[in-house]
């Protein structure tokens, strides 16, 4: 009589699921990072999208290296972006922040008015019209997760959603570094417009870790800076959805619980580090740490984008994110020249 194979508890199968995902997004990203050491107008974060895009594209979205994507796009993504917290000072970000704030507000107004306007001139369904908008002007798939909770939002548009997203980023991580150079724009400047100009959280990193120390250091700042909109706009958005309707179906979002994780870890490294308790000698081990990181959370981002994907979302919610993507990009420039940043 056969004897039954023995089972491991589940979160240890849940464990191996995630390492044996994580094998493919590992061995990309090693790759992609002596490109970036050979190519440094490459970099290894945009080397390692266009490597993961292409195999992506030709073995799939497979089942079994999902958990390892998804655990390189968040949990490998933030801890990448704490350990940027631990070689930056309190001054630092506080300077960055309050010098970026008038680009930041005047792009998320920008986006917001516009994502209105052109989501119904263009026929956009209006879920995904309002999370295309949210996902653009503050912090991608973030944005959308706690906008879509917020309205209500049916899986296919939050779906549609995320998948517009996913198309710019890519591009940005691409592109923004490029056109950074032929604009001749400094890192502080290409720190700034990267923050406020490109949808999520990892490509923003991504195409600043490409252009410059400096440069990363500016677009985390501003981008999490950013990323703090998320709590009045989503605050606003319940007010707006409960107008009219009885207490008793009114819906309540804490604003404590809208803040991420994350960033408040990055705050906490950031005050180790003004206090000085992180050794000087281990700063290069930090920063390799926080820069490979990044260069695997950008593996998986290659790997999960699909092709197909963009293709079922149709053509107006793509166009309504390039539109508002561009938008972006051209008033944040222009509200930089304006307020002397350039």
């Amino acid at each position: 009589m056969l004897t039954p194979s023995p089972s491991f508890p589940p979160r240890i199968t849940a464990a191996l699921g995630i390492a044996y995902g994580l094998l493919p997004v590992f061995i990309i990203a090693c790759i992609a990072w002596e490109i970036g050491v050979f190519i440094p107008i490459l970099g290894g974060p945009v080397a390692a999208i266009l490597i993961g895009l292409a195999v992506g594209q030709i073995f799939g979205q497979r089942k079994e290296w999902a958990g390892g994507k998804t655990f390189a796009q968040k949990t490998i993504l933030q801890a990448s972006i704490v350990l940027l917290g631990a070689g930056m000072s309190l001054w630092q970000v506080a300077t960055i922040g309050l010098a970026g704030l008038p680009v930041m507000i005047g792009t998320l107004v920008i986006c917001v008015a516009a994502g209105i306007v052109v989501g119904r001139a263009l026929g956009v369904e209006r879920d995904t019209r309002i999370l295309v908008t949210y996902g653009t002007a503050i912090c991608g798939a973030s944005a959308i997760a706690t906008m879509s909770a917020v309205i209500g939002a049916a899986g296919p548009a939050i779906a549609i959603s995320v998948t517009v997203i996913v198309v710019y980023n890519v591009l940005a991580a691409v592109l923004f570094p490029m056109l950074g150079h032929l604009l001749g724009l400094s890192e502080p400047a290409f720190g700034l417009w990267a923050g406020t100009a490109i949808n999520d959280t990892s490509s923003v990193v991504a195409a600043a870790t490409v252009y410059g120390v400096v440069a990363a250091s500016y677009a985390v700042v501003v981008k999490l800076t950013r990323t703090l909109a998320i709590v009045p706009l989503a605050l606003f958005q319940t007010w707006f959805q409960n107008r009219g309707l009885p207490e008793d179906e009114r819906k309540s979002t804490a604003w404590y619980r809208l803040i991420p994780l994350f960033l408040v870890l990055f705050l906490v490294a950031v005050l180790i580090q003004t206090a000085g308790l992180i050794p000087p000698a281990w700063n290069d081990t930090i920063r390799f740490l926080a820069f490979f990181g990044i260069t695997v959370a950008m593996a998986a981002v290659g790997m999960s984008s699909s092709f197909a994907a963009i293709r079922n979302a149709g053509w107006r919610p793509v166009a309504l994110g390039g539109i508002l993507w561009v938008l972006v990009a051209v008033s944040s420039l222009l509200l930089q020249a304006l307020f002397g940043l350039l």
